[in-house]
């Protein structure tokens, strides 16, 4: 059954943060950048970094590991900032390295389990395996805090 008919095509950015694989749809991807330190901003959300200035544009950075209460990590020249595009909003996601760029199907992707407990799962859009390991697919607009939350 190597059929592929009714699947869509994916394309998923792999990355490591704090010692775990999680990925992206490639799509929603604009550019990697190595680490720039940031500038903070009073009364930002623990995870927020601050802001960077990319080519005129005031960006604002998210440390990843933080925004999944994987805890502080400390920054190093090594880590990136996978910058990304949800609606009309640019974002930096703070990340400890990109491992890779896959190609898939949908079919290829698994629920993840119902686990309210766990605050980091609703944040998981689905799991994949890939080489033997299992990598966890982000769902960038509840990663991403929506500018018109408050305003629903």
């Amino acid at each position: 059954m190597n059929e592929l008919t009714n699947t869509s095509a994916l394309e998923l950015l792999t990355f490591r943060v704090a010692d775990q694989e999680y990925s992206l749809d490639i799509m929603s991807v604009r550019e990697i950048r190595g680490w720039t330190r940031t500038t903070p901003m009073p009364h930002a959300p623990d995870y927020m970094r601050g802001v960077i200035n990319l080519r005129g544009t005031v960006l604002p950075v998210m440390d990843l590991a933080r925004r999944l209460n994987l805890g502080a990590r400390e920054t190093t020249d090594r880590n990136v900032i996978i910058v990304v595009k949800l609606g009309d909003t640019l974002t930096g996601l703070l990340v400890d390295a990109v491992s890779d760029i896959v190609a898939m199907t949908e079919d290829d992707l698994q629920p993840p389990p119902d686990l309210a407990s766990d605050p980091q799962m609703s944040v998981v859009r689905a799991l994949t395996v890939i080489d033997e390991r299992l990598v966890r697919v982000l769902d960038l607009a509840s990663v991403v805090p929506s500018l018109t939350e408050d305003a629903a």
